[in-house]
Order: structure tokens, then C-alpha cells, then sequence
């Protein structure tokens, strides 16, 4: 009895837990790479038209199963998760000039924030929402970083071209000191 696309995506998704680059999840398939798209979005609707619990995240070039929002209070009650702690007006300062001029080192975001932000980059490091992207070709080599799956995952974004587009800020016009008594 051969399987369906879907179910094979579905086993795949189940059993993975994490992110799966569609690359991938073609390979273990069988299913072309450039047909996944349609497949779990045509899963994903099974499960929206059946009243699942389960969904299918589309992340750039991946894809997770996971549970919907509205589930979350009854899987934390069951598994005891400990909440995580929101993050702080400084660590959402340090992620949006991550997520926009990325990738970035701790001395840019430092610059930007004119305040050492160091700790805060290995904080978000540590929560996954930022990643290694590479040494820069500077002296001393400094670790560039980048935004990763989770962070996109947790402002419910499919990629980085989802982010709102920065407000333009007016330029002061130039000053003449000849035109201001001293």
C-alpha cells in the first residue's frame, strides 16, 4: 500500500521536531523540492479543515511541524515548562539591529546602542533567537551574528522580508554659523 505525499511529509515532520531544510526533507521523500510548498500547504489545510492541533511552519527554506498557538497552555501544563522570561526593551533594541543589518558584530550593535551590549548578544545567543554567521575579515577576527529560525518562529515571521520596513527619519539640514549671532 503506497503512501500518500502528505503522509510521508507528515512522519518526516513528526519524528524531526526540529526545522527541516526542504532540501531535505526532498531527499528523504522523494518528493521534488520545488512540489514541497504545495504539499504542506495542502497538509496544513487537512488540518485546519479537520480542527487539528498541528500546523506546519514554512520558515525561508524550511519546515517544522508544531502545535497552534492556542494549544500552548494545555502542553505547558502538561510537560511543567517553566515560562520563559519576556525579553527586555534592551534585548529587542539588540535584535532589531541584528534582524536589519545583519550580519553584525557586538562592537556595531555596541556602537549603535552607544552602550556595551555584549552580554545581551550572548544572552539572546544562549536563547537561540541569535546565531554565529561568521568571522569577519578585520583585525582580531570578530564573530559576526546573525538571526536564526527561533527568532522568526517566535515574531511569527516567514523570513526576514516579512519584517516591517524602518521608518525614515528626517535629516536635519546643515547649520551655517554664519547665520546664528555668536
Amino acid at each position: 500500500m503506497p503512501f500518500s505525499e502528505r503522509a510521508i511529509l507528515e512522519a518526516i515532520l513528526f519524528a524531526s521536531g526540529d526545522p527541516i531544510p526542504f532540501s531535505r526533507l526532498a531527499d528523504a521523500s522523494g518528493i521534488a523540492e520545488k512540489q514541497l510548498p504545495t504539499v504542506l500547504n495542502d497538509l496544513n489545510q487537512h488540518y485546519a479543515d479537520n480542527g487539528h492541533a498541528l500546523q506546519v511552519l514554512l520558515l525561508e527554506q524550511t519546515a517544522q511541524l508544531c502545535t497552534r498557538e492556542p494549544y500552548a497552555p494545555y502542553i505547558q501544563a502538561a510537560l511543567e515548562q517553566k515560562r520563559t522570561l519576556p525579553l527586555t526593551p534592551a534585548a529587542l533594541e539588540v535584535l532589531t539591529i541584528a534582524a536589519y543589518h545583519q550580519p553584525v558584530t557586538k562592537r556595531f550593535i555596541s556602537h549603535v546602542r552607544g552602550i556595551d551590549s555584549g552580554s545581551l548578544v550572548n544572552t539572546l545567543v544562549e536563547r537561540e533567537l541569535l546565531e554565529e554567521a561568521e568571522r569577519m575579515d578585520l583585525p582580531g577576527r570578530p564573530i559576526a551574528y546573525r538571526t536564526t529560525n527561533t527568532f522568526l518562529r517566535c515574531f511569527g515571521l516567514s523570513s526576514l522580508k516579512d519584517l516591517p520596513p524602518l521608518p525614515e527619519i528626517p535629516v536635519p539640514e546643515t547649520i551655517d554659523p554664519s547665520d546664528h549671532p555668536a
